[in-house]
């Protein structure tokens, strides 16, 4: 049952890894660690038919190698450094471990023992992991539960083994315990798997969140993240926004090319996001054009923050290669929710249009206007 369970998820995690982008690290680690797993159950099979002093040091260090596997994918999944010096000392014990007691010294519980505080070591690290490092989800948390489980299971044979002398642990005659041991492992392999795929799905989940909402070339939001953004937080009045733009964007093209056009790009995004709170946001809205939202931000504070962002271009970045370029900014200020987001950019746009036609690379700040907003409550609600 193990062994059938090892090659159904064997074969999901493979179209995962075949599916699932490449920032999704450790797929193909347990890809392989299961099909190391699979190729240890194939051996015990032949027992009976290979001589038992050949078999058992090479099926059970390809079992070691396959849970090894699970550890170094988890790590890198995790994006922790792989423990390949744990890796190889693990399965070089257990193969020293086997020789040992098999050849030197006939003794089967101390086989059990070691070979199970052995994968304890290995449960124990990849507990240890998913605890430091994986982010708090209920994905999570069931994850780490089977490997804990995993981890007690393997600590309770190796002890029952070292008490009993092996006699509760004989794959054939075995007591109580160890058919307990036999259906928590049998279980553990398609469950752990299963714990992977869900906290790997969870990461797929997150990263097309953030390609849905953010700006493939800046990585700051675009037009639908800022209107969910915008949605969150406009009830933190005074709202202020910036409609900030690029002069001359078209010649910087021109003369140094689209390359160097979206290096500049990505610099400008970089310089108005370090100016920026935590609870401040930032969109491309196509081209050269960015715009900035300021919760719970007076007209004053506004100005500041677009100075500071103009005072950082000015600012010699030789280092930088970049052509110098400067900007020109549009504020419009909230002072009221029933104004709309639409309402909002437009006016921000005029403010910019008459930074542009007074000669650039200044700020302008958007007039009020007296007329009815009218609320639309899927902009914001109360």
């Amino acid at each position: 049952m193990s062994t059938l369970m090892a090659v159904a998820m064997c074969v999901v995690l493979f179209a995962a890894l075949r599916s699932f982008p490449s920032t999704v690290q450790g797929l193909r680690e347990w890809v392989i660690g299961l099909l190391g797993l699979v190729g240890a159950s194939v051996l015990f099979g032949l027992r009976g038919i290979v001589p038992a002093g050949i078999l058992l040091p090479l099926a059970n260090s390809v079992f070691l190698c396959g849970a090894g596997m699970l550890l170094i994918g988890t790590q890198r999944y995790y994006g922790v450094r792989p423990s390949w010096r744990l890796f190889h000392a693990v399965w070089l014990l257990g193969l020293l471990v086997m020789l040992c007691w098999l050849y030197l010294r006939p003794d089967f519980a101390m086989r059990v023992a070691m070979f199970s505080f052995l994968m304890l070591v290995l449960n124990a690290t990849q507990f240890l992991v998913i605890v430091r490092h994986g982010e708090r989800h209920l994905s999570t948390l069931f994850f780490g539960t089977l490997t804990l489980v995993q981890a007690l299971s393997v600590l309770h044979r190796g002890v029952s083994a070292l008490q009993d002398g092996g006699a509760g642990s004989d794959i054939l005659h075995g007591g109580p315990y160890h058919s307990l041991y036999l259906a928590v492992t049998a279980f553990m392999t398609l469950l752990l798997p299963v714990g992977f795929m869900t906290v790997a799905t969870r990461r797929l989940q997150t990263i097309l969140e953030q390609r849905s909402n953010r700006d493939p070339l800046t990585a700051v939001l675009n037009r639908r993240g800022f209107a969910e953004f915008h949605a969150r937080e406009c009830a933190r009045l005074p709202l202020a926004l910036m409609s900030i733009d690029l002069d001359f964007f078209k010649a910087i093209n021109d003369r140094h090319g689209h390359a160097m056009g979206d290096r500049v790009l990505v610099d400008v995004a970089g310089v108005i996001g370090g100016a920026l709170r935590d609870s401040d946001a930032v969109a491309r809205f196509g081209g050269e054009e960015f715009v900035v939202l300021l919760p719970a931000t007076q007209q004053a504070r506004a100005e500041l923050v677009a100075q500071r962002i103009q005072e950082a271009l000015r600012r010699p970045r030789p280092d930088q290669g970049l052509p110098a370029y400067t900007i020109s900014v549009g504020i419009a200020c909230q002072a009221t929710d029933e104004e709309t987001l639409d309402s909002l950019l437009l006016r921000s746009d005029r403010a910019l249009y008459r930074a542009k036609q007074q000669g650039r690379n200044r700020i302008e700040v958007a007039q009020v206007e007296i007329f009815q907003f009218r609320r639309d409550p899927h902009i914001c609600q109360n």
